[in-house]
């Protein structure tokens, strides 16, 4: 009989300190940042709680917090080419749950894990493959602006029909394999030499073409100066240059001074 009435007082004790629990936590607090995601014995509601203190029903409501600040998460991918190279690209991407819809993405995919590993890598991998292929490796590099606007769009696409929006994507590093590197360097080196050869010959043209026309230049200077030489200018360039003595031409006859008109005709000669 005491066994008995032991066994119902702690009974009692126990469905009391139940009670008392029960009346103490009526309520639930979403946190800054979060939505909370309300369920009826399991059943994902319409409601979405925001953040503050939210009152519900032990037992029958229960509550689960989602994150709906920006996440950042770095993927590596690996592609090819439209001219079949292999890329290999960093990419980080900053992504939320779209706090309206935070219901819908819990009912159908979970929590943020199962949103990294279902949803989000599984998408950039298929987008930068699909984006790639469009490209030849040199495009990837000269119009790599274009590139990461078209991964951008698309995933955006993407991942929103799954209930995520993308604030973000940088395309951090985009390389290819060693081989494709050594054959971009030595098309590289080859084209630096071949505009030099092409440099060196156009300075050697231009070279020959100045001696052409310095070698004309002096050709018609002196064609002018030769035309230019007539008996008048001979004859005053002489007198000009003629000191007053004339030259003593000596011969069979006697020792003479030459005149002054003979002077002028030797000159000419």
């Amino acid at each position: 009989m005491k066994k008995n009435t032991n066994f119902n007082r702690a009974g009692k004790l126990t469905a009391l300190l139940f009670l008392i629990t029960l009346l103490l936590t009526p309520c639930v607090i979403v946190n800054a940042g979060e939505r909370g995601v309300l369920m009826k014995f399991g059943e994902v509601q319409n409601e979405i709680l925001g953040e503050g203190i939210h009152l519900i029903i032990p037992v029958y409501n229960t509550v689960k917090k989602l994150s709906v600040r920006v996440q950042k998460q770095q993927i590596s991918g690996e592609a090819s080419s439209k001219d079949l190279q292999n890329v290999f690209t960093d990419v980080a991407l900053n992504w939320h749950i779209i706090p309206e819809q935070a219901n819908a993405i819990f009912q159908e995919i979970g929590d943020r894990q199962n949103v990294v590993d279902r949803i989000i890598n599984p998408a950039v991998e298929e987008v930068l493959k699909a984006v790639m292929a469009k490209y030849t490796a040199e495009e990837i590099i000269t119009k790599r602006g274009e590139v990461k606007g078209e991964v951008d769009d698309a995933l955006t696409t993407r991942l929103n029909s799954y209930h995520v929006a993308v604030d973000d994507i940088s395309l951090v590093h985009v390389h290819f394999s060693e081989r494709f590197s050594e054959a971009v360097e030595a098309k590289q080196i080859a084209e630096q030499q071949a505009k030099q050869a092409e440099f060196i010959a156009l300075k050697a043209t231009k070279e020959a073409e100045a001696q052409v026309n310095l070698a004309r230049g002096e050709a018609e200077a002196h064609r002018l100066l030769r035309d230019g030489l007539t008996p008048q200018i001979l004859e005053r360039q002489a007198i000009e240059k003629w000191d007053g003595k004339l030259p003593l031409i000596v011969g069979k006859e006697a020792p003479r001074l030459m005149n002054i008109s003979e002077f002028l005709k030797f000159n000419e000669n």
